[in-house]
């Protein structure tokens, strides 16, 4: 059956491409609730802040990737393999964005004002 719980972003995809939107929008939502320490080194979370953040990041990735990491239980640990698999996308997406930015082209319009 569908997600019935309406998600607060998007989940993460397996293709990683909303990677680093993901990594702002989960930060920011654990910081909120009260969770924020759970994805941080050498935490004192307890079981219960540790069990309510996994229940969190698993309803925000990719069904594919829920089978894939079924056996990790602690949110540090989910954190940081998600962060080896995807955090490429940093090297790689924002260069494109920088270049893009430095060489855009205004075509719609004759002149530019500043």
């Amino acid at each position: 059956m569908a997600n019935l719980a309406k998600l607060e972003f998007a989940a993460l995809d397996l293709s990683g491409d909303n990677y680093l939107s993901w990594v702002l929008d989960a930060k920011i939502h654990l910081r909120a609730n009260g969770f924020g320490q759970t994805i941080v080194d050498e935490n004192d979370a307890s079981p219960e802040e540790n069990a309510k953040a996994m229940i969190f990041l698993r309803r925000h990735i990719h069904e594919a990737l829920k089978s894939e990491y079924v056996v990790v239980d602690e949110p540090l640990v989910l954190w940081k393999a998600l962060g080896e698999r995807y955090d490429h996308q940093r090297m790689v997406t924002l260069p494109i964005a920088r270049y893009e930015w430095t060489h855009l082209r205004f075509q719609d319009f004759k002149s530019v004002s500043e």
